[in-house]
């Protein structure tokens, strides 16, 4: 391009209002400066672009070719600005999330009712799958948040941790339980544990195979309610995550198995790109549930 932009808003405004004097008040401009930038692009295109008339000024045939082209340029800068004005306040965009089924249900539904009825024009996609997959949507572009139970590494990835939970072995209303077992004890007990996919099954096997000790499950689910309701009904003893149980546990509708020493404390986190801003929505998002949380 052999002519600055401005010339282009300059010739537009003229074009509009078929005056130099008038260009030149809604560009805060001197109307000299008007007449020097056209002559400029004329010279630029080599073309006459304007004839003078009594009442101002007209366009050339150039003149009208050259405005239909300017007019539409200009309306689509004027409505990306606009649109990146309703993103900046919320008034649109989306917000594109990935998590799994119990953080969602145990965790994000809240925040999400309460994003949802702040910011009603933003859309939420959401996409489920295991941690190390939903990380895989964040750096491919195709999630803005990935919400993991932690620890979990990765170079690209800023990793904020949201929500500490605990881990707990809990049994039916009538199992008969010690004051306290050990980590060998529980191993022992007929298990009921969360498939070996996920990311909290990594948790429990890397901590006891820490102690040399392996568990061998009796069943295996793939929904952490599964493991409440499993236990409540005498099937086995589940591990759970005990903020996710606070409701069962208080009813009495499952216990503790109180474990010496217990499993240590962990956090659901969340990962976004390290290099990459995020958009106003993911950063909405997440103020909500710090300021929340």
């Amino acid at each position: 391009m052999k002519t600055k932009l401005d010339y282009y808003r300059i010739f537009y405004e003229t074009a509009r209002y078929r005056s130099f004097s008038t260009a030149a008040g809604r560009l805060y401009i001197s109307q000299s400066a008007i007449s020097q930038c056209i002559h400029q692009l004329e010279d630029d295109l080599n073309v006459q672009l304007f004839v003078r008339t009594r009442k101002g000024v007209s366009l050339t045939n150039e003149g009208k070719i050259l405005f239909l082209k300017v007019e539409n340029a200009i309306n689509s800068i004027e409505q990306a600005e606009s649109q990146l004005e309703r993103l900046r306040h919320l008034e649109s965009g989306e917000l594109r999330i990935a998590a799994g089924d119990t953080i969602t249900t145990h965790f994000l539904l809240k925040y999400l009712e309460d994003f949802h009825a702040t910011y009603p024009d933003i859309r939420i996609e959401m996409a489920n799958s295991y941690s190390s997959q939903m990380l895989t949507l964040v750096k491919e572009g195709k999630a803005d948040l990935a919400f993991v139970n932690m620890p979990m590494e990765d170079e690209e990835l800023v990793f904020e941790p949201c929500l500490e939970i605990n881990d707990v072995f809990v049994c039916g209303p009538d199992f008969e339980t010690k004051a306290s077992y050990s980590w060998e004890e529980v191993a022992g007990l007929p298990l009921i544990l969360i498939e070996k996919n996920a990311s909290s099954r990594h948790f429990l096997e890397k901590n006891f195979n820490e102690k040399n000790i392996s568990l061998n499950p009796q069943i295996e689910v793939a929904v952490h309610d599964l493991l409440i309701r499993f236990a409540s009904i005498h099937l086995g003893i589940s591990c759970v995550i005990e903020q996710f149980a606070n409701e069962e546990l208080e009813k009495g509708i499952i216990k503790r198995i109180p474990l010496d020493p217990p499993l240590p404390k962990r956090s659901i986190g969340c990962a976004y790109l390290k290099n990459a801003p995020l958009s106003y929505a993911a950063k909405a998002f997440l103020d909500l549930i710090k300021q929340q949380g």
